[in-house]
C-alpha cells in the first residue's frame, strides 16, 4: 500500500503489528539470538553463532515455520528446545528496540496533527503481541493508543471493527485499517 492511499478524512487509523509497524523479521532474528545463547549455555559449546545464522537462513529461504523442525531436524534437539523457544519467543527481553517504519512515523504524525485517534488491531497471541509492542521505540507516538486483539474479540463473538467502533463513538466509515507496509 502507497501512503498517499490512506484516506485522510478518517477519525480512527487502526494498525497491524507485524511488517506494518516494524519488519516482523527484525523481532524473531533478535529472538533466534537470544534462543541460541540459551542453547550454547545449556549444550556448554560454542554454537550460538553457528545457529543464529542456520536459524536465519532457514527463515529467509523457507520461512519462519521452518526454522524450529529444521533446528531440531539439524542439531538433533529434542521438544524441551521448542518449548523453551515458544516460550522465548513470546516473553523475550529484546536487546535491541523495534524501529518504526519511516512512512508509520510520516503517518502517524500527521494523524495526531489532524486530532485522530490510532489504535493497533492485531491478529495472533495476544501475549506476544503485546511483548512486540513493549518492544517498539514508538518516538512518542504510543500516547492514547489502544490495543485490541482479532483473536480476543472473536472468541467473544464479537465483530472487531464493529466492537472498536463503538467503544469510540464512531462509524464504521470512520475508521481505516492498515494490513500491509506502506511506502511513499
Amino acid at each position: 500500500m502507497n501512503i498517499k492511499d490512506v484516506p485522510v478524512d478518517k477519525q480512527m487509523y487502526l494498525f497491524e503489528v507485524d511488517d506494518v509497524l516494524f519488519p516482523k523479521q527484525d523481532y524473531l532474528l533478535q529472538v533466534y539470538y537470544l534462543f541460541a545463547q540459551f542453547v550454547e549455555f545449556n549444550e556448554a559449546k560454542t554454537i550460538a553463532g553457528e545457529l543464529v545464522e542456520f536459524m536465519k537462513n532457514v527463515y529467509l529461504e523457507q520461512g519462519e515455520e521452518a526454522v524450529i523442525p529444521a533446528l531440531a531436524m539439524n542439531y538433533e534437539f529434542t521438544n524441551n528446545y521448542r518449548e523453551n523457544y515458544e516460550r522465548l519467543e513470546v516473553n523475550a527481553h529484546l536487546p535491541l528496540k523495534l524501529l518504526l517504519f519511516k512512512e508509520i512515523q510520516l503517518l502517524f504524525a500527521s494523524i495526531l496533527e489532524r486530532d485522530a485517534k490510532i489504535g493497533i488491531l492485531t491478529k495472533g497471541n495476544p501475549a506476544l503481541q503485546l511483548n512486540k509492542l513493549k518492544h517498539i521505540d514508538w518516538k512518542g507516538f504510543d500516547k492514547d493508543i489502544k490495543v485490541y486483539f482479532v483473536d480476543e474479540l472473536e472468541f467473544r463473538n464479537l465483530d472487531p471493527i464493529n466492537y472498536i467502533a463503538s467503544e469510540n463513538s464512531l462509524l464504521n466509515g470512520e475508521l481505516f485499517f492498515v494490513t500491509s507496509q506502506l511506502t511513499c
